[in-house]
C-alpha cells in the first residue's frame, strides 16, 4: 500500500501536478518581485512592477492597442515564416535530387548561414521600404536558410537501405525522391518548424525596431525610449505568449501528421 508521500509524489509527476507547480512558480516569482519593489529592493523605474505591468496590460486591452500590435507582428511573422519555409524546404529537397547543385551551393549555404541575419535588416529596409513587405522579407531571410539546411540534412538521413531496395527493383530517381525521400524527411522538417517560428518572430520584431508604425517591436521600442518599463514588459510577455501558442500549434500539427511518434514516446523507460 502506498504511503501519503508516495501518492503526492505520483500526483506531482502527472500532467496536472506539473502544471500546478509551473503556475505556482510563476505566482511566487511575481509575488517576490512585487514585494521587492514595495520594500525598495527593486527599482520600479528601471525594472517595473507586476502591479504596474498588469495595469498597463489592462489599459492596452481596453484601448485595443495590444490586439492591433500583436496582430501586426503575428501577421508579419506568419507570412514570412510560411514563405521562407516553403522556399527553403523546396531548395533543400531539390539539393538531394541534384547532387551537382548541392556540391556547388553548399559552400554558399554555409557562408550565408554564418552571417547574422539581423545585419541584413538595414539593407532590406533600404531596398523594400519601411512597410509590411520589408518585415516579411526580413523574416523570410531568417527562416528560409534554416528550413533549407533542415530539409537538406533530412534528405541525407533518409533510409539508404530503402533507397537501394527501391532502386534494385527498378525504381527511378524520380520515384525514390517522391516515395522515400520526401515522406521520410517530413517529420524532421515539421519538427524544425518549432525553431523556425521563433526566428520568424525575431525577424518581425527586429524590423519593427528599425522602422514601423505598429507591432509589438514598435511598442517595446517606443516604451523603452520613454523609460516606460511596464509597457516594455507587456510587449515582451505578449511575445512569449504568442511564441508559446505557435509552438504548441506546431506540436499539434506534428502529432496530427505523425501520430506514431506520440506512441513511440510513450514507450520510453521512465527513470
Amino acid at each position: 500500500m502506498k504511503t501519503k508521500k508516495s501518492l503526492v509524489t505520483d500526483w506531482l509527476n502527472t500532467g496536472s501536478g506539473k502544471s500546478l507547480i509551473q503556475i505556482m512558480s510563476v505566482m511566487i516569482f511575481f509575488a517576490v518581485w512585487q514585494l521587492g519593489a514595495e520594500l525598495g529592493f527593486v527599482s520600479e523605474f528601471l525594472i517595473g512592477t507586476p502591479e504596474g505591468i498588469w495595469k498597463r496590460f489592462v489599459v492596452s486591452i481596453l484601448d485595443f492597442s495590444l490586439f492591433i500590435d500583436t496582430g501586426y507582428t503575428l501577421w508579419e511573422a506568419l507570412l514570412g515564416f510560411v514563405i521562407g519555409t516553403i522556399i527553403g524546404t523546396a531548395i533543400g529537397l531539390y539539393l538531394w535530387y541534384s547532387k551537382w547543385a548541392a556540391q556547388i551551393t553548399e559552400p554558399f549555404i554555409v557562408a550565408l548561414n554564418s552571417v547574422p541575419k539581423i545585419a541584413l535588416a538595414p539593407i532590406i529596409l533600404l531596398w523594400f521600404g519601411t512597410g509590411l513587405g520589408a518585415k516579411v522579407v526580413l523574416v523570410v531571410s531568417m527562416t528560409a536558410i534554416i528550413a533549407l539546411i533542415a530539409a537538406h540534412q533530412a534528405t541525407k538521413d533518409a533510409d539508404k537501405d530503402l533507397q537501394s531496395l527501391l532502386f534494385s527493383m527498378g525504381g527511378t530517381k524520380h520515384q525514390i525522391f517522391f516515395e522515400v525521400i520526401i515522406p521520410s524527411s517530413m517529420p524532421a522538417i515539421i519538427s524544425n518548424f518549432r525553431i523556425n517560428v521563433g526566428f520568424g518572430l525575431v525577424g518581425a520584431v527586429v524590423g519593427e525596431f528599425i522602422s514601423s508604425k505598429a507591432g509589438l517591436g514598435h511598442m517595446i521600442y517606443n516604451a523603452s525610449s520613454l523609460y516606460e518599463l511596464n509597457s516594455v514588459w507587456v510587449g515582451l510577455f505578449m511575445l512569449m505568449i504568442v511564441g508559446f501558442l505557435l509552438y504548441h500549434a506546431i506540436d499539434a500539427l506534428e502529432n496530427f501528421m505523425f501520430p506514431w511518434r506520440i506512441d513511440s514516446g510513450r514507450t520510453q523507460i521512465r527513470m
